[in-house]
């Protein structure tokens, strides 16, 4: 008898130990080898990619590191101090004007009201994104009223020095009208889904009317009505601050296309679970808040986080009616001659932040939809 069987019987029928799994098929060595290396073709993409890589990188990585300068005092000082003229990234111009990037025009002696709603607003979003934390329901309670808190700090009042909207800019505006956006769009969106499914005609028609008007409109368009139209059908001397003009045309066209997106989620719910709800005797509103509505958002949640994505990525557009977001503080801050030509600095420095908040969006999206994944 061989040394294997021997070996093979000296354990009892049902006791013998888990054996690894071979290595070509767990751990890095199989995720290369499927998703790098898979076939001839993914192979010559793997290499064209990788050739591309080392063609582009190093050089990027020299001009946006190496060679670049972080102290000076202008654009001539920050190309005095490198080997070669433009040879590297001047990134004092960035940080040189960082609080404008960061505040716009706020009052210097007020900032602290900025630092304290971005403070609140970690802490309102950690309740919403995360089930498990402790005392989730209490911290959901003051997610729904830290939009209000952050405006009684940013504009003022009651006993806090008034702020005009118009000093709002940079990464302040962009966090505005983003999470207003965000925060105000999804019910809304969610209500008028429901509302051009329901069979109640005038209801029907009023949503359809509504969500197909504002899709069948560009955004800046609606930006413009915002800012300069709204006030033909306004009473004389009506005072509209233009930041909420803005707030609720973004909400209002992110909630369109959110209905639609939230009415496929509805649209790809079995007719079993209809069936289901009435067979349990449920209210409409119940059987839509504990059956068909989780079902539905679970189903919506990619489309929905890309109009998310879409709407904070949107809220540049806000430069073409005179505010100034981080785009418009770049431009801005390249008219001025002491650092003047510096645009490459600016525009990925934008870029950056975009991504990082766009690409934590998507990818939380997809930790919620695995989290959520049922169909094992």
């Amino acid at each position: 008898m061989s040394e294997g069987n021997t070996a093979a019987q000296s354990y009892a029928p049902g006791t013998h130990p888990d054996l690894p799994a071979p290595i070509r098929t767990t751990g890095p060595v199989a995720w290369v080898r499927m998703n790098l290396f898979s076939s001839p073709l993914n192979v010559a993409l793997t290499l064209v990619a990788i050739g591309l890589l080392w063609w582009v990188m190093p050089p990027l990585f020299e001009w946006i590191v190496l060679d670049s300068v972080w102290t000076a005092e202008s654009r001539k000082e920050c190309w005095d101090k490198m080997e070669v003229p433009e040879g590297g990234a001047c990134w004092a111009f960035i940080k040189d004007r960082l609080r404008l990037f960061v505040y716009g025009f706020y009052p210097q002696a007020s900032r602290w009201r900025v630092n304290l709603s971005f403070v609140l607003l970690a802490m309102a979003v950690v309740p919403v994104l995360y089930d498990k934390m402790p005392g989730r329901k209490f911290g959901l309670w003051y997610a729904v009223a830290f939009p209000f808190i952050a405006g009684w700090l940013l504009v003022g009042g009651l006993g806090l020095t008034p702020v005009d909207t118009d000093q709002f800019g940079g990464i302040l505006l962009t966090l505005i009208i983003g999470v207003t956006g965000i925060s105000f769009s999804l019910p809304i969106g969610i209500l008028l889904a429901l509302g051009r499914r329901s069979k109640m005609p005038v209801m029907r028609i009023l949503c359809v009317m509504f969500i197909e008007f504002i899709r069948g409109v560009p955004l800046i368009a609606l930006l413009f009505i915002a800012s300069s139209m709204l006030n033909f059908f306004l009473p004389p001397g009506t005072v509209f601050d233009l930041l909420i003009r803005v707030l609720i045309m973004v909400t209002l066209f992110a909630a369109a296309y959110i209905a639609e997106v939230v009415r496929g989620g509805l649209q790809g719910i079995p007719i079993g679970q209809f069936e289901a709800a009435d067979s349990l005797g449920l209210t409409y509103v119940k059987a839509q808040m504990l059956i068909i509505l989780p079902q539905a958002l679970k189903i919506s949640i990619p489309g929905i986080v890309n109009t998310f994505i879409g709407l904070y990525k949107d809220t540049t557009l806000v430069l073409i009616i005179g505010m100034l977001d981080p785009l418009g503080i770049g431009r801005a801050s390249l008219a001025d001659a002491v650092w003047a030509g510096l645009s490459r600095e600016v525009y990925l420095f934008v870029a950056l932040f975009f991504f990082v908040c766009c690409f934590s969006m998507s990818r939380y999206s997809l930790y919620l939809e695995r989290k959520l994944h049922t169909g094992h």
